[in-house]
């Protein structure tokens, strides 16, 4: 019987090139729908969990969806991918509007990039927008085939700083050194844009649609 993959839907984020890169990767016959449905979210075999904005936005909009409850049940029980906002949001707290009450997933905090400059004297440019390496500090199966240091495509203004040191497994260079990637469980989030990120981003999601969801 075929897969079925679900693109979270909460209204925010370019979902349909989310999908469409999902779609050119995942084994013939998948399913990939874009739903704001708990009932399919809940019924999927994995679940991709993208957007962009703001904090504040987002959580508003899965509150009046009533999605926390489903997609935190998805997160313990299935192959479950956050990109961009989708990965900000799994922590405790945002520091965007004066402080934002995130989902709670992971222990940590959102937090804005400071002003700064980079390793050439340059003014660092918020949002981070652009291409960057992500360096893979622990082996994940969602990494096969991607090069150490291979270059993703950002654009944010926050970063994840989460509390345990073991949830990340890559990191990033933007004035500072930043978790870009963390992983628990079923559970893998990237700050950056894999269906943007040209042939290594679409490996990963390649990665992602075969995944059998362990990961210690």
């Amino acid at each position: 019987m075929a897969e079925a993959i679900a693109i979270v839907d909460y209204g925010m984020g370019n979902l349909r090139s989310v999908a469409k890169a999902v779609e050119h990767v995942a084994p013939a016959g998948t399913e990939v729908r874009i739903t704001d449905s708990a009932e399919y979210i809940l019924n999927a075999d994995r679940v991709v969990f993208p957007g962009q904005g703001a904090a504040a936005d987002c959580m508003a909009a899965l509150k009046s969806l009533d999605l926390i409850a489903p997609l935190a049940e998805a997160a313990k029980t299935r192959p479950f991918l956050g990109i961009c906002m989708g990965m900000q949001v799994m922590l405790d707290h945002s520091e965007e509007n004066g402080g934002v009450h995130l989902l709670s997933w992971f222990k940590g905090a959102v937090q804005r990039f400071p002003a700064g400059v980079d390793a050439s004297g340059l003014a660092l440019k918020i949002p981070q927008m652009g291409w960057n390496e992500i360096r893979q500090v622990r082996p994940h199966p969602l990494w096969h085939g991607v090069a150490d240091m291979s270059r993703f495509y950002f654009v944010h203004s926050y970063y994840c700083a989460p509390e345990d040191a073991s949830l990340t497994v890559g990191e990033t260079e933007y004035g500072l050194r930043y978790t870009a990637a963390l992983a628990r469980g079923s559970v893998f989030a990237i700050q950056s844009h894999p269906e943007k990120s040209a042939d290594d981003g679409l490996i990963l999601l390649k990665n992602f649609t075969r995944w059998d969801g362990r990961f210690d």
